[in-house]
């Protein structure tokens, strides 16, 4: 397969190379552009913003879909150090307090002072409606809704740095399988950029090769979300994290 070379090496190395990563999503920023004229780039100034508007702000309960729960991650593990990312080891619970405070700071100042929605889609109907101006979203949630016109025009995507979390979506086959050579033939197609083109534009994902050897045109068309994601492998820590939010923020 001579285009498992476009592939970034390290969504390879993510499944020892069982898997052929042909698309991938990010959590990033939703955001009025009429309203926010100049969005954060930091997670610093991400909070900064939160706390001068209050009530204009809002991320879903972190059980209900992975943007809210990307952004509470984001702000417990932006505490510890990067190898805690893809560790499953409980000793980094010790370390959630710093996390734990910052999201107790910021829930008087979320939307309606602490309403949290449920689902993905119920923070992007806020964004629809205006209640609030800006949001954690799934980037191929939020350009599929810009595009067919369920958010409005002004609604612009950006990542921050450290950016949220997201990851690539896998194809495999059993290695028992007779057709294998027609297999890889097909997975070699899929990572064309003619292929990795029709992904990006009909399934709003990113591509599942490097946008180096993707076409200029959808580069920069895609320029405000390419900045890149943390892929986190929490494991069972994650729903924990869950569990402690109810308590410690959403139930204060």
């Amino acid at each position: 397969m001579p285009n498992l070379g476009k592939i970034d090496e390290n969504n390879l190395k993510n499944l020892d190379g069982k898997g052929v990563p042909y698309r991938a999503s990010a959590v990033v920023l939703a955001y009025n552009s009429e309203k926010v004229k100049n969005p954060p780039k930091t997670t610093d100034e991400l909070y900064e913003w939160i706390s001068k508007n209050p009530g204009r702000f809002a991320y879903n309960d972190p059980a209900t879909g992975g943007s809210g729960d990307s952004f509470v991650q984001t702000v417990i593990y932006n505490f510890l150090p990067p190898e805690a990312n893809t560790s499953q080891d409980p000793k980094w619970t010790k370390q959630w307090d710093k996390g734990f405070k910052l999201l107790k700071e910021l829930h008087p100042r979320m939307y309606q002072k602490g309403v949290y929605p449920k689902k993905n889609q119920g923070t992007l109907e806020l964004m629809a409606n205006g209640e609030v101006d800006m949001i954690p979203a799934w980037s191929d949630q939020g350009l599929e809704q810009i595009s067919k016109k369920l958010l409005p025009e002004t609604t612009k995507l950006t990542q921050i740095s450290p950016s949220f979390t997201g990851g690539p979506t896998y194809l495999m086959a059993p290695k028992l399988s007779e057709r294998l050579d027609s297999v890889a033939k097909f997975l070699d197609f899929v990572l064309t950029p003619e292929a990795q083109t029709v992904i990006t534009q009909k399934m709003y994902g990113y591509p599942g090769i490097k946008w180096s050897e993707m076409p200029s045109k959808l580069r920069d068309e895609f320029k405000d979300v390419t900045a890149g994601y943390r892929t986190f492998n929490l494991g069972d820590l994650g729903k924990e994290i869950q569990k402690c939010w109810q308590q410690e923020v959403a139930g204060q």
